[in-house]
C-alpha cells in the first residue's frame, strides 16, 4: 500500500555501520548489536509518535542492508543467474518488528543450485534469531507453481529484487503476466473465496473479543486483498491510483489509509510488548496497549474498552471500504459481459444484473425514507444477490439525514417495521445496514453499543455483534434442520403469534450494556420509546418490554438453581405467567445462549433449558393456584421410574427394598429415567462392595456433550473431594453434582461432567474406551483413597489468568432449610472444586448437593451442607468461620495456580 510521503525518514545504518556489516570479519553477535541498536532507535521514534507508514518502510530497508550483507558474505554475489528475491509482506516494504521475513532465492532455469552457498546464507539468518522463510526455485517452476496457487501468484505480484541479476525478476513476472495465467477475473475470484472462508473462520464478524487484527473481518488482509486485486485487474501499483480510476473518493482514501495506519501502530505495539511476532489482541495484551495508546485512567476496564473500541472503528471502516472496492471490481468485470439485465421496481430503484441500484445519483437527496425501503426491497425479494457500489456510497454520503425528524417519521418507522419482518435475509440485512452505518444512525442506541465490548470470557463477541447473532439465531429456528438440533424451539417458534416482536426483543436485551446499572431495566426505557415511536400495541409492547427485563430470568434459573425443586418450578412460573411469555422467554433465552460463545451451548445446558421449560409448562397447566407439592413429585417420578424397570424386567421386589433405604429427596430431585436408570445400576452390582460407577453420555449430536457419572459407595467424608480431584485429573469439568444418602450408609452421588476445554475436544462425547478407563480410575481410587491428601494444581490457563478477583463466600437463607445452603463466587481455577471438597472434609462438613454454574471466567456456585452428623449448621460464629477460612483457602489458591 502507498502512502504519501513525509519528510523526513527513520535513520538507516550508518556508512560505518554498513561497512561493519559488509566485513567478514563481523561475527553473528555484533550483528545482532546493530540490529537491536536500530530496532530501539525505531522503536524510540514509535513513541514518538513517528508516522508509522515511515517506520514500517524504514524496518523494511534496514533489513534489506542486513540481508545483503548476508548475501555477500556467504559468496552468493560471485555467482550469477542467482537473485535474492523479497515476497510477501517484506516484498512490499512493510515489515513490524517482529514479522516474518519471506525470501525467494530465484535461479536461471539452466542454473544449478549453489547448495553450499545458500546454505551458508540461510544458516547466518537463523544465527541473527531472524524468522526467515526461503524457497529456492528456477523460473519455471516459480512459473508453474504459479499457475496452480492461488499464494504464489499473490506473492510474486509484490516481490522485489534484493541482490543479484535483476533480470531474473522480470523474466519471471513476464511468465506469470496476467496475459499468461490469472487474468484479472479469475484471481479476484479466487482471491474472494479466499477471503469469505478465512471471514468464516471468525464467525463473519469483526467484533469478536480477542480479534486478530491481521486475518479476522475488517483486519489488515481485506486491505491487502483490495490491494492485490487492483494490482492484477486494474495494473496499479499504488493504492491511490484508484481515485483517478474512480473506484474511490479523496474522502474514502483518506479513511483508508487512517484505519491501516492504526492498525499498523497497533501492531507495532503488540510485536514489542509480545516480543514475537502477534496479531491475536488477547486479553492479556489489551491492558498493556490501551495503557500504551494514552488510556491510563484507573479505571483499567474502561481503559481497555476504549482502546478496543478505537481498533473497532478502525476494522469497521476497512470493512465497510472493502465491501464497496470489491463490489466495484464485481461491476467491473459484470461490465465486459454482454448487455446487462436490467428490472425496474420503482422510480427509485431497479435490479441490474441481481443487485439493487438507484435509478439516479440523487435518489437519496430527493426521497430519504429510501434509504429504509431499499432494504425493505432487499428482504422482500430473495432473488437480489447485493447492493451496487454507486448505490453503497451514495446511502454513504446521505447518512446525516438521518436525524430524530427522520426516525420518527411514520413512513420511516413503518419502513423498519417491515425490514423486522422481512421474509427474505432479514439478518442478512441487518448486518448490511449495520456495516454501511445505516443502523446505528436509525437506532442511536444500537449505535452506542457498536464496538462495545463485554469484558469477560462468556461472551466472545461485541454487545453489537452478539446482538445481531442472537437475531440470526431466532431466524434459524424456523429453518427445517432446527427441528433436530433445537426441537422445542422450532416448536414454540411456529406457535408464537408475532414473531417480529422476539426479534426486537432481542435487538433490544442488551442496549444498555455498558451505561451502569441493571442494564435489563435501563433496556425496557429504550424498548418501550421504540415500540411507541414505532406505533406498537400496548400489549406488544408490554411484552417487549418484559422480555428485556426478564431476558435473563430463564437462563439464571436453570443455572443457578436447583429445578428439580417444585417450589423453584413455581416461582418462576409465577413470574412467567402465561404460556405466551414462556415460549418467546424460552426461544431468547436459547438464542442467546447460543450467541454468546459457541461451546456455550451443550447438552447439559440443553438438557436443563428444557426441564425448565417442560416442567413450567406442566405447572401452568395445573394452575398456579395448585402446586405441585414434593410428595406428588416424588410419587410420578417413582411410577415412571416403575414403569422403565418393569420394561426391561428388572426385579421389582428389590428394586422397592433399595428405594426404602434412600433419603425422599432423592426421589424428588432425580426423575423417572435416572431413577431407573441408578436403580438398574445397583441390582447389576449387587452384591458386590466395589464402588459401582456407572457413566451413560446426555443427548446432543449437534453440540458438545456432557455426560452422567453416577457413583454408589459407602459413605466417607472423602467422597467429594477424591471424586471432584479424580475429574479434575481426568481433564474433566463438573457441572453439577446431587449427593443423596441410604439408611444402610451408601452414597448415591450424581456428577454431570463434561470435558474441559483446555485439555479435549469438547464437541465430542466421551467415547467407550474413556468411559472404561473412567470407570477403572474411579472405582480403584475410591477403593481405597490417596488423592484427596494433595488436591491436583494446574497451572491457570492464559484465558483465565487476567481474570482474577477476591472470592466471596456466604451463606445464604432457604424458605425450608433442610441443609445450609453455602454461595461460592471465585475466579474459575483448575482444581478448585477438588478444593473445596477437601476443605469440607477438614472441617466435618457433609455436602449433600452442588449447583455448579461456570460463568465464563468466574464460578458461581451453591453447595448445600450439613455438620458431619447431620445436623443444620446454625451458629452465627461457626458460619463466620467457615466462609472466612473457605475463602482464604480459595484466594491462596488462585494465586498460586497463577505462576
Amino acid at each position: 500500500m502507498d502512502f504519501p510521503a513525509f519528510p523526513d525518514a527513520p535513520p538507516l545504518f550508518s556508512a560505518d555501520e554498513k561497512e561493519t556489516l559488509a566485513s567478514t570479519q563481523t561475527d553473528a553477535k555484533r550483528f545482532r548489536e546493530l540490529i537491536s541498536e536500530k530496532t530501539k532507535a525505531y522503536n524510540d521514534l514509535f513513541h514518538d509518535l513517528y508516522p508509522i507508514e515511515k517506520l514500517v518502510k524504514g524496518l523494511s530497508g534496514l533489513y534489506d542492508e542486513v540481508m545483503r550483507a548476508a548475501w555477500m558474505r556467504s559468496g552468493l554475489d560471485k555467482i550469477p543467474s542467482v537473485a535474492m528475491i523479497a515476497v510477501g509482506g517484506y516484498g512490499r516494504s512493510e515489515l513490524h518488528p517482529k514479522s516474518d521475513i519471506d525470501l525467494l532465492i530465484l535461479l536461471k532455469d539452466d542454473c544449478v543450485p549453489p547448495a553450499q552457498e545458500i546454505e551458508a546464507f540461510i544458516t547466518f539468518l537463523w544465527d541473527l534469531k531472524l524468522d526467515v522463510g526461503h524457497a529456492v526455485r528456477t523460473i519455471t517452476e516459480c512459473a508453474e507453481l504459479a499457475a496452480n496457487d492461488i499464494t504464489v501468484i499473490t506473492n510474486l505480484i509484490e516481490s522485489r529484487t534484493l541482490f543479484g541479476d535483476e533480470e531474473l525478476l522480470a523474466n519471471l513476472k513476464l511468465k506469470v503476466d496476467v496475459n499468461h495465467m490469472w487474468d484479472g477475473q479469475s484471481f479476484y475470484r479466487a482471491k474472494l473465496a479466499e477471503q469469505k472462508e478465512r471471514h468464516a473462520k471468525y464467525q463473519n464478524t469483526a467484533y469478536n473479543l480477542e480479534p486478530n487484527l491481521k486475518e479476522c473481518p475488517g483486519g489488515l488482509r481485506d486491505m491487502q486483498v483490495i490491494d492485490w486485486v487492483a494490482k492484477r485487474h486494474l495494473h496499479t501499483h499504488r493504492l491511490s491510483a484508484l481515485i483517478d480510476k474512480k473506484f474511490l473518493s479523496e474522502d474514502e482514501y483518506t479513511q483508508i489509509k487512517g484505519a491501516v495506519s492504526h492498525l499498523w501502530r497497533i501492531r507495532w505495539a503488540l510485536h514489542t510488548i509480545v516480543g514475537r511476532k502477534e496479531d491475536r489482541l488477547l486479553f492479556d495484551h489489551q491492558r498493556t496497549l490501551a495503557k500504551e495508546f494514552g488510556f491510563d485512567d484507573e479505571d483499567l476496564k474502561r481503559n481497555v474498552e476504549r482502546f478496543m473500541q478505537g481498533y473497532y472503528q478502525s476494522v469497521a471502516a476497512i470493512q465497510q471500504l472493502n465491501d464497496l472496492l470489491l463490489q466495484h471490481f464485481e461491476e467491473s468485470f459484470l461490465s465486459l459481459e454482454p448487455t446487462p439485465t436490467i428490472e425496474v421496481i420503482n422510480e427509485r430503484f431497479q435490479v441490474t444484473n441481481g443487485q439493487l441500484e438507484i435509478r439516479s445519483a440523487d435518489v437519496f437527496t430527493q426521497t430519504p425514507s429510501a434509504m429504509l425501503e431499499m432494504y425493505k426491497i432487499m428482504g422482500d425479494r430473495g432473488e437480489i444477490t447485493g447492493i451496487r457500489a454507486n448505490t453503497m456510497r451514495a446511502l454513504r454520503d446521505n447518512l446525516d439525514m438521518v436525524d430524530e425528524s427522520y426516525r420518527v417519521d411514520p413512513v420511516n418507522t413503518a419502513l423498519f417495521l417491515d425490514i423486522i419482518a422481512s421474509r427474505y435475509r432479514m439478518t442478512t440485512v441487518l448486518r448490511s445496514m449495520k456495516h454501511i452505518g445505516l443502523l446505528g444512525r436509525y437506532l442511536p442506541e444500537f449505535g452506542a453499543i457498536i464496538g462495545q465490548m463485554q469484558h469477560d470470557l462468556f461472551h466472545i463477541y461485541t454487545v453489537d455483534a452478539h446482538t445481531l447473532q442472537l437475531v440470526e439465531n431466532l431466524r434459524r429456528f424456523l429453518l427445517p434442520e432446527s427441528r433436530s438440533n433445537f426441537p422445542i424451539s422450532s416448536q414454540a417458534i411456529r406457535h408464537i403469534a408475532k414473531v417480529e416482536l422476539l426479534y426486537i426483543a432481542g435487538l433490544y436485551h442488551d442496549i444498555a450494556k455498558g451505561r451502569g446499572g441493571d442494564h435489563s431495566e435501563l433496556g425496557c426505557v429504550d424498548a418501550r420509546e421504540f415500540c411507541e415511536r414505532h406505533g406498537l400495541t400496548k400489549p406488544e409492547t408490554e411484552l417487549i418490554e418484559w422480555l428485556v427485563r426478564h431476558h435473563l430470568l430463564m437462563s439464571v434459573t436453570a443455572q443457578r438453581k436447583d429445578i428439580s425443586d417444585p417450589e423453584v418450578i413455581w416461582e418462576f412460573a409465577s413470574i412467567v405467567k402465561n404460556q405466551e411469555r414462556l415460549d418467546y422467554l424460552f426461544l431468547l433465552t436459547v438464542a442467546d445462549i447460543n450467541a454468546t460463545n459457541p461451546t456455550m451451548w451443550n447438552s447439559w445446558r440443553a438438557s436443563l433449558m428444557r426441564q425448565l421449560y417442560l416442567e413450567t409448562k406442566r405447572a401452568l397447566r395445573r394452575g398456579l393456584d395448585s402446586p405441585i407439592d414434593a410428595d406428588m413429585q416424588s410419587d410420578e417420578h417413582k411410577q415412571r421410574a416403575l414403569e422403565i424397570l418393569i420394561e426391561r424386567n428388572a426385579d421389582i421386589i428389590e428394586a422397592e427394598k433399595i428405594w426404602n433405604d434412600i433419603e425422599d429427596e432423592y426421589f424428588i430431585r432425580s426423575n423417572g429415567d435416572e431413577i431407573a436408570w441408578n436403580t438398574e445400576a445397583i441390582l447389576q452390582h449387587r452384591p458386590s462392595t466395589k464402588p459401582l460407577v456407572a457413566i451413560s453420555p446426555l443427548g446432543g449430536r449437534n453440540f458438545s456433550g456432557a455426560s452422567k457419572v453416577f457413583i454408589y459407595t459407602p459413605i466417607a467424608s472423602h467422597l467429594f473431594a477424591v471424586t471432584a480431584a479424580l475429574f479434575e485429573q481426568m481433564g474433566l469439568t463438573i457441572l453439577d453434582a446431587k449427593i443423596s444418602t441410604t439408611s444402610d450408609n451408601y452414597s448415591l452421588d450424581t456428577f454431570v461432567v463434561m470435558e474441559s476445554a483446555e485439555c479435549h475436544d469438547i464437541n465430542l462425547h466421551l467415547d467407550h474406551e474413556r468411559i472404561e478407563l473412567m470407570k477403572k480410575t474411579l472405582i480403584e481410587q475410591l477403593d481405597s483413597p490417596s488423592l484427596y491428601e494433595s488436591v491436583i494444581k494446574r497451572f491457570t490457563p492464559r484465558h483465565l489468568k487476567i481474570f482474577n478477583a477476591p472470592s466471596t463466600v456466604q451463606f445464604v437463607s432457604q424458605p425450608e432449610e433442610v441443609w445450609s445452603a453455602l454461595e461460592v463466587t471465585a475466579p474459575d481455577r483448575p482444581g478448585l472444586l477438588a478444593l473445596i471438597g477437601q476443605f469440607f472434609m477438614e472441617h466435618d462438613l457433609m455436602l449433600h448437593k452442588a449447583k455448579i454454574a461456570t460463568l465464563g471466567e468466574r464460578v458461581e456456585d451453591t453447595f448445600y451442607i450439613t455438620e458431619e452428623n447431620g445436623d443444620l449448621i446454625a451458629d452465627s460464629t461457626r458460619m463466620t468461620h467457615i466462609c472466612d477460612a473457605l475463602k482464604n483457602s480459595i484466594d491462596r489458591f488462585s494465586q498460586a495456580t497463577e505462576h
